[in-house]
C-alpha cells in the first residue's frame, strides 16, 4: 500500500492576512502534501490577494500551492497547479492554457467515466468525493469506498479522497488506496486549532496502514 498523503484546501471565505499564521501552524505540525486555495465567491483581486499572501507560506516548505478553478490566475502567479471541476473548461483547454509544468487535477465525483477521460485527457490526478457529508459543499454525491478501491487497484493515476473526511471516518478510505485525503472542516474547524487537526488525521492515516 502507498502511502496516503494529507492534501489541504482552505476554507472557503478567509482573510489571508489573519488566516497566514493558522496557515503556518497547520503546516508546521506535520507532513502535507499540498494546499489548495479554495475561495468561493470572491472577487479576481481577493483572489489574487490571497495567492500573494499565502502562496510563499507553502512553497518556501517546499509542499505544492495548487489553485482552484483559475488555470490563468495559476499560470500569471505560479502556482504549481490548477484544480478544475466539471462545470470548469474541458481539460485539454486547462492544459494548454497553464502548461505542462504545472499540476492538473480534476473533480470526478463518483463516476469511473469521468475519471478515464481526466485520465486519458493528461490529468495528473483525479478526485472522487464526497464520500461523506461535508460542512463546506452542499452535494448529494456519496462516492461509495469501493470506487476508490477500484481505482487504486486498477489504475497508476493519483486519487484523492475528499468531502467531509475526518480522523474519525478516514481509515476505510486510507485502507481502499487512497493516494491523498483532502480535509477542509477537519483542520480549520478543529476545537483546538488547525495544528491537532492535522496530528489527529495524520495518527489516524498511520493507524488505518498499519491495522
Amino acid at each position: 500500500m502507498s502511502n496516503c498523503q494529507l492534501y489541504l484546501l482552505t476554507p472557503p471565505q478567509l482573510n489571508p492576512e489573519k488566516f497566514k499564521p493558522l496557515l503556518v501552524e497547520a503546516l508546521e505540525a506535520g507532513p502535507i502534501a499540498a494546499v489548495q486555495l479554495r475561495l468561493k465567491n470572491v472577487t479576481d483581486l481577493e483572489i489574487c490577494q490571497a495567492i500573494e499572501i499565502l502562496k510563499p507560506v507553502v512553497q518556501e516548505r517546499d509542499i505544492a500551492f495548487i489553485l482552484n478553478d483559475r488555470p490563468d490566475l495559476a499560470k500569471k502567479f505560479e502556482c504549481d497547479g490548477v484544480h478544475i471541476g466539471m462545470e470548469d473548461m474541458p481539460i485539454q483547454q486547462t492544459r494548454q492554457i497553464v502548461g505542462d509544468h504545472l499540476q492538473l487535477g480534476v473533480s470526478c465525483y463518483d463516476s469511473k467515466d469521468l475519471a478515464m477521460q481526466a485520465g486519458e485527457s493528461g490529468a495528473d490526478y483525479i478526485a472522487y468525493g464526497a464520500f461523506f457529508p461535508s460542512p463546506t459543499k452542499n452535494t448529494e454525491i456519496r462516492t461509495p469506498v469501493e470506487l476508490l478501491k477500484w481505482w487504486s487497484e486498477l489504475m497508476e493515476l493519483p486519487v484523492v479522497a475528499i468531502g467531509g473526511i475526518t480522523s474519525e471516518n478516514c481509515k476505510p478510505l486510507v485502507k481502499a488506496g487512497a493516494d491523498f485525503l483532502a480535509v477542509i472542516n477537519a483542520v480549520w474547524g478543529h476545537t483546538e486549532g488547525p495544528a491537532q487537526g492535522i496530528k489527529e488525521m495524520l495518527k489516524s492515516i498511520n493507524e488505518a496502514e498499519q491495522e
